[in-house]
């Protein structure tokens, strides 16, 4: 399959351009257009050469409390020998532009986009940019719930170019999800996927439910509804839901829509805070 995929690049906005823009924060959700991700933004990490990232989502108590997501883009020569410093901390990798080296239990992987990795906690991965170009790619981090009898998820390097959407039934085709973890795997506390709407295709409800999300637009817009309000999103926004926010979508074409989605799943509610 062919796809692409929007990433930032940064830059500054000239003194001419309005300030009305789509970005909002609210109790239940947040939306963080593309035109917010600038340069003066950016953020940077300790032990990470010729490296930048936008961070668009963090843990915030009382709102998304699970995981924290992050724009990278990283120099021809940059990237790290030491990337995670957090011990309980699994990542996903997928990567929108360039070519990573990931090196993860002794072996040297290359991602290209589409390129998709999973990283249990400890695993003690690197990752350099050996190519001319530059590299982006989402890191999502989540504090790894180990649960007793369940062994630690083991590492997976994919590409969405090899797996088949997944449709949702009664949708004719308009609405499937890349899946890149059995869903019935419940090592696996977290679901990083790919859902593509077809021109035409709806969320026909509102989905309103625990799980927690991350939704980064690849390609194609829409107009979405998040909680009360309908916006309308494309390639590069990112929106941010908190549990329990209703939200339904409407792809109106001409193209595919395409988001990247964080959830939390398979594990019993916390009664009192984490690491109490």
């Amino acid at each position: 399959m062919s796809a692409s995929y929007y990433a930032p690049t940064g830059g500054h906005p000239g003194q001419d351009q309005l300030l009305t823009d789509r970005a909002v924060f609210t109790d239940s959700y947040a939306v963080i257009p593309k035109g917010t991700m600038r340069d003066i933004v950016t953020s940077f990490l300790p032990f990470w050469d010729k490296t930048r990232l936008w961070v668009i989502a963090r843990p915030m108590s009382g709102f998304a409390e699970t995981f924290s997501q992050y724009i990278m883009e990283v120099a021809p020569g940059g990237g790290s020998e030491r990337t995670e410093t957090d011990p309980a901390a699994q990542g996903v990798l997928f990567v929108v532009e360039g070519t990573a080296t990931l090196n993860v239990n002794g072996e040297t992987h290359e991602l290209i986009p589409g390129g998709y990795a999973y990283l249990p906690p400890n695993s003690g991965w690197t990752l350099h940019n050996k190519s001319d170009e530059m590299l982006r790619f989402h890191w999502i981090r989540k504090a790894y719930q180990a649960v007793e009898g369940l062994d630690v998820p083991d590492v997976l390097i994919l590409n969405e170019k090899d797996i088949a959407p997944t449709l949702m039934p009664g949708t004719q085709g308009k609405w499937g999800t890349t899946r890149f973890v059995d869903p019935d795997d419940l090592r696996h506390d977290m679901h990083v996927t790919i859902v593509t709407f077809e021109p035409g295709g709806v969320i026909p409800f509102l989905e309103t439910h625990v799980m927690e999300h991350g939704l980064y637009v690849l390609e194609g817009k829409a107009a979405y509804r998040l909680n009360q309000d309908w916006v309308e999103v494309e390639a590069g926004d990112y929106m941010w839901l908190r549990a329990f926010c209703p939200q339904a979508c409407y792809a109106g074409g001409p193209g595919k829509f395409r988001y990247l989605l964080y959830k939390d799943v398979n594990r019993h509610m916390p009664l009192r805070p984490l690491g109490a």
